[in-house]
């Protein structure tokens, strides 16, 4: 998610160095453990998909499958790094990581955004497919 380009010495480069700077803030940890748990708390469980139903479009919650939820979790803590400014991005992802496997942050933030909006769908269930 990194990878830019076809620049995969970089990503490299970047991943690690965030875990290294992982490792170096909380020496207790294992740095592999906190990836895992932040990615675990950025998941979505449920999201809305547009859905037309008689010439109007509603936003119909689904539940997310397992893989998309892994994919859309580090897509938002790899956003959400890049978009630290006057950081490189080795300690911006670190910082993001931080914070979601605190439960705080940005990736967190839009995870619960995605959940209030399924919340607020809930009537348009019924239109699933």
């Amino acid at each position: 998610m990194v990878m830019q380009g076809g620049k995969k010495n970089l990503a490299r480069r970047i991943v690690y160095g965030a875990l290294d700077a992982l490792a170096e803030k909380n020496p207790g940890a294992n740095p592999v453990e906190v990836l895992q748990r932040a990615v675990d708390n950025a998941k979505p469980r449920i999201e809305t998909k547009a859905r037309r139903v008689g010439g109007a479009t509603y936003q119909v919650p689904l539940e997310v499958p397992a893989d998309r939820q892994t994919s859309l979790a580090l897509r938002w803590i790899v956003g959400f790094a890049d978009d630290r400014k006057g950081l490189p991005m080795k300690e911006a992802l670190a910082a993001e990581f931080m914070e979601a496997y605190q439960g705080q942050g940005n990736a967190i933030r839009k995870r619960d955004d995605v959940h209030k909006m399924a919340q607020a769908n809930k009537a348009f269930a019924h239109f699933r497919w």
